[in-house]
């Protein structure tokens, strides 16, 4: 689950004013008042996952067998939301995903919770100031992601949102020992969860699918734009066999990634096995 997305995956000071003239204009707009937030919820996990990983051509090629356990975290205060991930992986390639850590974090201003004011229309609900930071260990990659949140009202869905942002590499370079230095792009990322019931078993899909624009390293090479997907489908173990839902599940988490890392040689199609358990 290296990312890019990575993740999450912002020019630096033009998301932020257009985010705040769309405000502006969007909350003078509308008049209604919208009713006060809620304090807040919380929610964290542990991932587990194994599969058969493909390793891009520029670190050899080829494919492994992957350990991944990841610790994430969801919460909401007031008009502030918060996401991040830490993955751990494990794999046999001391080149590529052998005991490294990669992580990203993204808070999110809710504009209609700090304006007081319904700036909803149509299918979208709100509209956020979103940040974002990517960081790798072994690579020595560090990403800033600013940008604008659209939160999506679909039928069913517990939440979607639809995430535009810059993505600006701050990372120190092939000097410094890290992964070559990259030119500024932007990400587009469609982040979901849909829980189902079959009879008395509960399920979820959920996950994201990211697009990253192509750009130029260091050196000049062209590091194609890529497509990831990272779906999870969930059952809820925890309800069926322990009666305490919502706790513990297991399911697949299919990663799809087209020019996998930006390597138009490497297109990975992966199934891995998935456990989880909720605090």
């Amino acid at each position: 689950m290296i990312v890019h997305r990575p993740t999450p995956r912002f020019v630096r000071s033009l998301p932020g004013l257009l985010a705040l003239s769309v405000a502006a204009s969007t909350a003078t707009a509308q008049v209604a008042e919208i009713p006060e937030p809620s304090p807040g919820w919380s929610t964290t996990e542990i991932h587990l996952q194994y599969g058969i990983l493909d390793t891009p051509s520029f670190a050899g090629g080829g494919s492994e067998a992957t350990f991944v356990t990841t610790l994430q975290h969801a919460s909401r205060w007031r008009s502030l939301d918060n996401f991040f991930f830490v993955d751990f992986l494990h794999g046999s390639n001391p080149a590529f995903n052998d005991d490294d850590f990669y992580g990203e974090y993204y808070p999110s201003l809710s504009l209609s919770g700090i304006s007081g004011r319904d700036i909803s229309a149509g299918f979208v609900s709100d509209l956020g100031i979103l940040a974002g930071v990517n960081a790798g260990a072994d690579a020595k990659v560090f990403k800033f992601l600013p940008g604008l949140r659209l939160s999506l009202n679909l039928p069913k869905f517990a939440f979607a949102n639809l995430d535009v942002t810059a993505y600006i590499d701050a990372s120190r370079g092939v000097r410094y020992g890290g992964a070559p230095r990259e030119e500024n792009s932007f990400m587009i990322d469609f982040n979901w969860g849909l829980p189902f019931s079959v009879g008395e078993h509960d399920f979820s899909v959920e996950g994201h699918v990211e697009y990253i624009g192509r750009r130029r390293n260091e050196f000049g090479s062209t590091v194609q734009w890529h497509v990831l997907a990272q779906p999870q489908i969930r059952y809820d173990l925890g309800k069926a066999i322990l009666h305490k839902p919502g706790r513990l599940f297991i399911g697949l988490e299919p990663q799809i990634w087209i020019n996998k890392l930006g390597d138009r040689s490497t297109d990975e199609f992966a199934i891995q096995g998935l456990l989880v358990y909720r605090f």
